[in-house]
């Protein structure tokens, strides 16, 4: 703390006494970077990287508490779930036995310790749901997507019983929601009258299980790109009917909408960015004050890939990605890097236990 304090002397007395005083022993450090990119920061917040024993790359992630989590991915030879009781001190393999190699656990929700749903993302039917009940000693596929164009990206659910997924438009058309009502026992399509027309091209992004999120209440939101424009579809029925509104984040092949992250029914954040540029990627945090139905640029965000995004204590949000983390205590006008490493995904167990997760086996829970 004392070189802020003695910067603050500085700036509000202004006397070239304090300074060569404060200074004599050693020179001034350089100023920081914009945005709070420098070091003077790191003690508020750090990654407590944990060994997970695996290179599995874990883009699926959820907190249940400051000791206990879930991770889902995959590793070349197949699809993965770990979990740990112990704060990460130890990790089960907990995988579903007998999955196709070619699949990829993008998601999963998980409600305690033993009650967990882990969603594949891939064309056609490599996209599949399980649900374990039991702390993933068994499985049972739940839903397997058998229409060929559709690619499942997320999942969300409002409680322990209603959940939505979403797929990239199947027929090019529109979105494809799917539901469960019973904790993801089962799951129906929702009828697609109620969902506004994809642009060409558009799609949602399975890199962290967080393109669809919702508020525990009935509000539902997901998050696109790829196409012309990058939009946020807005649903107040738990799926049924969805409006849409566009977003300033740059949209392209490889650029969008990654992770939405609500504090409230009102105020929200969008992230992503282009991740095949990964530290140069403007426009690529927007911010929502009124649920989704308009957006605004938030020009003080990192110009780099951020892939999730979530809030803590209701009021701090922070943000993940293959370059980095950052956090924010303004709403997102202005965000602090504090660590250097690659995730794909972040999440917290209410109100402050919370954990990261992305590639080469990397999972780290927060301190401060």
């Amino acid at each position: 703390m004392r070189r802020r304090t003695i910067l603050l002397v500085v700036s509000l007395v202004g006397a070239l006494a304090l300074v060569s005083v404060a200074f004599a022993s050693k020179p001034p450090k350089p100023p920081k970077p914009p945005h709070g990119h420098g070091h003077g920061h790191h003690h508020m917040y750090a990654w407590h990287d944990v060994a997970t024993g695996t290179t599995a790359h874990f883009r699926g992630l959820a907190a249940i508490s400051a000791n206990k989590a879930w991770v889902a991915g995959y590793t070349p030879t197949g699809a993965v779930v770990f979990r740990t009781l112990d704060r990460g001190a130890t990790w089960q393999d907990v995988s579903p036995a007998g999955t196709p190699p070619t699949l990829q656990f993008r998601d999963i929700e998980a409600f305690d310790a033993n009650h967990a749903v882990v969603m594949s993302s891939g064309t056609g039917p490599d996209s599949q749901i399980y649900r374990t009940a039991d702390g993933g000693q068994t499985w049972t596929l739940v839903f397997q997507n058998t229409e060929p164009n559709a690619f499942y990206d997320c999942m969300t659910f409002f409680n322990r019983k209603v959940g939505l997924a979403v797929s990239d438009p199947p027929d090019g058309l529109k979105f494809r929601i799917i539901k469960t009502t019973d904790g993801g026992r089962t799951w129906n399509i929702v009828d697609s009258a109620g969902m506004p027309p994809a642009l060409p091209g558009e799609a949602a992004f399975a890199a962290s299980g967080q393109c669809l999120t919702s508020n525990h209440g009935h509000t539902a939101w997901f998050g696109s790109g790829v196409a012309a424009q990058a939009r946020v579809f807005t649903s107040r029925n738990r799926g049924r009917t969805w409006t849409v509104a566009p977003t300033p984040l740059t949209s392209g092949p490889t650029m969008g909408i990654n992770a939405l992250a609500f504090k409230s029914q009102r105020q929200g954040l969008a992230v992503g960015g282009d991740f095949a540029q990964p530290t140069a990627s403007p426009n690529n945090f927007a911010k929502t004050r009124n649920g989704g139905g308009t957006w605004d640029l938030l020009s003080g965000a990192p110009a780099e890939y951020r892939s999730g995004a979530t809030w803590l204590n209701g009021n701090t949000a922070l943000a993940v990605g293959l370059s980095g983390s950052d956090f924010s205590r303004n709403g997102g006008r202005t965000w602090t890097r504090f660590d250097d490493g690659s995730f794909d995904t972040v999440d917290c167990a209410n109100p402050n236990a919370c954990w990261a997760s992305g590639a080469n086996g990397r999972v780290a829970y927060l301190t401060r």
